[in-house]
């Protein structure tokens, strides 16, 4: 859409809680650092608690670790029990493109990480949660199909990227159905989307393909953009006066590298009835209800 925020900066965060899911590396991390250095109490939710707290200690500011596996429904329930108040939940947490298999829960790996450990721990957290939550989806929303019938896979031929794409098309629809709720629940809380263009982080690096993970490194490397700069559109969504349901990313070309702005999101994104039908099937999966 273009007309970003060029030379936005980050406002101050003083006296809000944050939760960052997946902060140990990437974009995570450099949300929660950036958090933490402009005064927010940040949790580091990560799923190795000793890589935690050695990035905790490397970081300034008022920062903590909790373990949170977001595969595991149980190290949800157990994460969202003890976490107490927070302002703002970040739902970074990722993997891309893995090969295919199942967690403890019997959910396709990307779908429980991407998507359903994420609308669970978004639904136990809704009751103590006072400002918002962010979805962080991907350009490649655009490609995915949301098959309801089959979200793990199992009847299907497993492709892992269709799966990734299926994923962050999921997390839109979450993002979609969530505001609704919010909304006619009378909720103050929000719900934000944002995704970082093309960024150099080390999520391809689990695709469990040398060639796959090479070429996808590189290409995010010469096409994309900074951790540092990719962040910013997860910061934006995170800290800036947007309404429920606003997409962020990137201003420049195919909303690949630039400056948080305000973007568009595929039709199949803005499919209420498939948004409601995941939803569904998601509370089903999970156990996990909406509170409000």
């Amino acid at each position: 859409m273009g007309g970003g925020n060029r030379g936005w900066e980050v406002p101050r965060q003083d006296g809000r809680r944050f939760v960052v899911t997946g902060a140990s590396s990437g974009l995570g991390l450099e949300t929660a650092r950036v958090l933490a250095e402009r005064g927010a109490a940040v949790v580091l939710a990560v799923r190795n608690p000793a890589k935690g707290e050695a990035v905790a200690a490397a970081l300034e500011g008022d920062v903590s670790v909790c373990p949170l596996d977001v595969a595991s429904l149980d190290s949800v329930r157990a994460f969202a029990a003890e976490i107490g108040p927070i302002d703002v939940l970040i739902n970074n947490a990722g993997v891309m493109a893995v090969p295919y298999a199942l967690t403890a829960d019997g959910f396709e790996t990307q779908l429980a990480t991407n998507h359903l450990g994420h609308f669970a721990l978004t639904n136990l957290l809704l009751p103590q949660l006072s400002d918002r939550v962010v979805v962080i989806s991907s350009d490649v929303h655009a490609r995915g199909e949301v098959v309801l019938d089959d979200l793990s896979w199992e009847r299907r031929v497993y492709k892992p990227f269709g799966a990734y794409a299926a994923s962050k098309l999921a997390n839109l629809l979450f993002l979609l159905e969530l505001d609704r709720r919010l909304r006619a629940s009378g909720s103050d809380v929000r719900a934000v989307g944002a995704h970082p263009g093309s960024t150099a982080t080390a999520i391809t690096g689990s695709t469990g393909n040398a060639f796959k993970t090479w070429v996808g490194s590189w290409g995010h490397k010469l096409a994309g953009m900074s951790v540092r700069k990719g962040a910013l559109t997860t910061l934006y969504a995170a800290t800036m006066d947007v309404p429920g349901n606003t997409f962020i990313g990137p201003d420049g070309f195919l909303e690949m590298r630039g400056w948080p702005t305000e973007v568009e999101r595929a039709d199949r994104a803005l499919d209420a009835d498939l948004a409601r039908g995941l939803w569904e099937r998601s509370e089903e999966m999970t156990g996990v209800r909406f509170p409000l």
